[in-house]
């Protein structure tokens, strides 16, 4: 372990940190001036990006894989920016999302003060915690190998499964006479949340390629503190919840079919049970 560069690793976290204090600052002062808190939401996977970004620059001649390096900073930019250009599309003419709209009616205190205890705040934290893996890369300096090529391929899955579920989703939302209807097609057949999945499988994969020394193991928690909130926090629990109680019976059917997060094949069932409203 005397190989670590803990010095080099202790000024990147201390760079992106700065970074992404400023990034999220500038996010909130714009939310605070046009009165929605949800686009934050919109910001979320770009940060990483800043992240990355920072990672990429204080690591320049610090000896790390520049194959990696720039593998790293490709996989995590096209996530981000694409995961942000989603939700910015799903979300344009919809106002502020009702999940902020209550919690500021419980506001106390100063406004900012607040935001930052919230909302911004635990935002900032996770998107320095979680891009560890993206930190920790950057300062590798073995060639990819067997590992990192097992961390592409998680993220390419990963990243295709989201993607692929979040287009077929939104062509099942834009037909009218779906409307009422739980979306059991293509791959939302396989798991109920294959975005959830599929960002869980990319941060796995961005974990795989941290690991050119065994160091690389203290990013672990990176991929465990995503998957824990997209399954048990503002992901899969949350969305279930409001979807029993829209949706009732139908939505009880669909999870009864449907892995609620694994993909595995959908079980047979009725057809005429299948788009029961």
């Amino acid at each position: 372990m005397n190989d670590v560069p803990w010095a080099d690793l202790a000024l990147n976290l201390l760079a992106v940190t700065a970074a992404i204090v400023v990034f999220v600052g500038a996010i909130m002062a714009t939310a605070i001036r046009i009165k929605n808190q949800s686009i934050i939401d919109i910001f979320w996977g770009p940060g990483f990006v800043v992240a990355a970004i920072v990672s990429y620059l204080m690591s320049n001649g610090s000896g790390g894989d520049d194959t990696r390096r720039i593998v790293v900073l490709a996989l995590t930019t096209i996530w981000g920016l694409r995961l942000g250009l989603h939700i910015g599309h799903r979300n344009r003419g919809h106002g502020e999302d009702r999940r902020y709209t209550a919690l500021m009616r419980h506001q106390t205190g100063s406004l900012v003060g607040y935001l930052v205890r919230r909302i911004y705040g635990l935002q900032g934290v996770l998107i320095i915690v979680v891009s560890l893996p993206v930190q920790f890369a950057m300062y590798q300096r073995t060639s990819l190998g067997v590992i990192g090529g097992l961390g592409i391929a998680l993220w390419v899955i990963g990243f295709a499964f989201e993607t692929i579920g979040d287009w077929q989703l939104a062509r099942f939302k834009a037909e009218p006479g779906h409307a009422g209807q739980i979306m059991d097609r293509g791959l939302w057949g396989w798991t109920r949340h294959p975005n959830y999945f599929g960002d869980a499988c990319v941060w796995a994969g961005l974990f795989l390629l941290a690991l050119g020394a065994p160091w690389g193991l203290v990013a672990i928690i990176s991929p465990i503190v995503m998957t824990r909130l997209l399954v048990s926090f503002t992901g899969k629990a949350l969305l279930e919840k409001g979807m029993r109680r829209s949706r009732g019976e139908a939505y009880e059917r669909y999870v009864a079919n449907t892995s609620g997060f694994i993909p595995r094949p959908p079980r047979r069932r009725p057809a005429d049970e299948r788009h029961r409203p």
